[in-house]
């Protein structure tokens, strides 16, 4: 569903439209005048051919100017390097700076279907002004980013999504990279370090939508600083880092004298890692402490049914008065060859002596198997899964291929009741097949069924989701 934003929204939107656009007019002029010049050398070459031909130069003399046309036409194509990996890429070869721009586009449809029970939920107003039932469709994603490195060291990056009718902040920060012990270290907006499913980028999640449990409690993106660097031969990974926790889409947080900190951290490892990662077993775990005034904060939990076609959320524990909460997530994750496994644990627990102090609990276990051969490829660097390759692109030519397929299946849980809350438990069963057209492009279905219960003031029920994307990214 798309939502109309105001006039101000329309104008932080387009404003950001043109820059980014602005950009990338800029960047491709400059591989218009990197090809302008390669032209224009040959057609110096060409002059004095006609000068020799017609004796107006001599033999040496030529010899002397075709000599410094082609250091001329040398040095050109040796300043920069352009090309297309995954996006459009400039560089500059002495490493003064890198340029990269892309993006990527999701487009949804679904239809939710409700039993009887969730529908009188409904009807009773449990889900407020949303409604559960019905058929649409989404721009689940509409982003547009630059981002480059400055004399090697310096990072930066500017990313904007456009889906749901405004322009909000995504990844926008500075770093440097290649410092002694600490690796890299950025400032700005940015995911926090917590969770594999939330570190691995929605380009390349197995699932429409990550489980229940990471959108419930996973603090994803905010603004602050982070560090995060490999040992022990890329088989370990750390990522450390401070933030806002009440950072907004424009990556602002409130300005008052309350404590909104968040303290997150996350170690990954790969005791088994053969076969250039077609097997593997990864290990990680996450811990996030979230440092709150006594009294002045609340906190919410809650996730919808692992479709954003619909604004309801099944389960939901309301606003919680907060003096502070602990985060721990154990991951794991098994990959051979075409078959993979991938299960986490989430376990949060409120410092809210009103609310009896309460803990809440979650996990999802995922499996996946390709047919066609290909592995779901793991980066060292992030520990995180990345991007398919297809072993033979889909096309209707001659010598194309029929892509990827993916056959996935997913388990999720999340319990929001304990003590004075009881926000309602939810289980969550999801079918999935994705077709990869080629390594940039991609078509997905998930069939979901939910299963909730014990919410207050609320009938237990069930409801039946289907739901397709389809997806480019650049």
């Amino acid at each position: 569903m798309i939502h109309y934003a105001g006039a101000l929204a329309a104008l932080k939107r387009t404003a950001a439209a043109m820059a980014v656009m602005t950009v990338m007019a800029m960047l491709f002029a400059s591989a218009a005048v990197c090809d302008a010049e390669e032209k224009e050398t040959a057609t110096t070459e060409e002059i004095l051919q006609i000068l020799k031909d017609k004796n107006i130069v001599t033999e040496t003399q030529y010899q002397e100017l075709m000599q410094k046309a082609e250091a001329e036409k040398q040095k050109s194509e040796e300043d920069y390097t352009v090309n297309w990996n995954n996006g459009l890429n400039i560089n500059r070869n002495d490493g003064a700076f890198k340029v990269k721009v892309g993006g990527r586009i999701q487009f949804d449809w679904g239809a939710i279907d409700p039993d009887g029970s969730l529908e009188e939920n409904e009807s009773n107003g449990v889900y407020g002004d949303n409604d559960l039932k019905g058929n649409g469709v989404e721009f689940r994603r509409a982003r547009l980013f630059i981002s480059g490195s400055l004399w090697e060291d310096v990072l930066f990056k500017a990313q904007y999504d456009f889906g749901g009718g405004d322009a909000d902040f995504k990844d926008v920060y500075i770093g440097m990279q290649n410092i002694p012990v600490m690796g890299k270290v950025l400032v700005g907006h940015m995911k926090e370090p917590f969770s594999l499913e939330e570190q691995t980028s929605s380009k390349y999640i197995t699932f429409m939508e990550r489980s229940l449990p990471t959108g419930a409690f996973s603090p994803s993106r905010n603004s602050g600083i982070r560090a995060s660097n490999t040992v022990l031969d890329k088989r370990m990974t750390w990522g450390a880092g401070v933030f806002y926790g009440d950072t907004d889409d424009d990556g602002d947080s409130d300005f008052n004298d309350d404590t909104n900190l968040n303290m997150t951290l996350r170690l990954t490892g790969l005791p088994y890692y053969a076969d250039e990662g077609r097997r593997l077993l990864h290990l990680g775990l996450g811990y996030s402490h979230q440092f709150r005034d006594e009294g002045s904060t609340t906190a919410r939990y809650r996730n919808r049914p692992e479709s954003h076609l619909t604004d309801v959320r099944l389960v939901d524990t309301g606003s919680i008065d907060l003096d502070g909460a602990d985060l721990l997530n154990p991951e794991l994750a098994f990959v051979w060859g075409p078959f993979s496994l991938q299960g986490e644990y989430f376990w949060t627990n409120l410092d809210a002596s009103a609310a009896d102090d309460p803990t809440f609990q979650g996990a999802y276990l995922a499996g996946s198997w390709f047919p066609t051969g290909e592995n779901r490829p793991y980066s060292t660097s992030s520990g995180a899964f990345g991007r398919i390759k297809p072993n033979n692109n889909f096309g209707l030519g001659e010598d194309a291929g029929i892509g990827a397929w993916e056959l996935a299946a997913r388990w999720s849980w999340l319990d929001l009741n304990d003590g004075e809350i009881e926000g309602g438990e939810e289980n969550n069963l999801t079918l999935g097949l994705n077709w990869y057209w080629n390594p940039n492009s991609r078509m997905m279905f998930n069939y979901i069924y939910a299963d909730v219960e014990d919410r207050a003031e609320a009938e237990d029920g069930k409801a039946n989701i289907f739901q397709t994307r389809f997806q480019i990214d650049f």
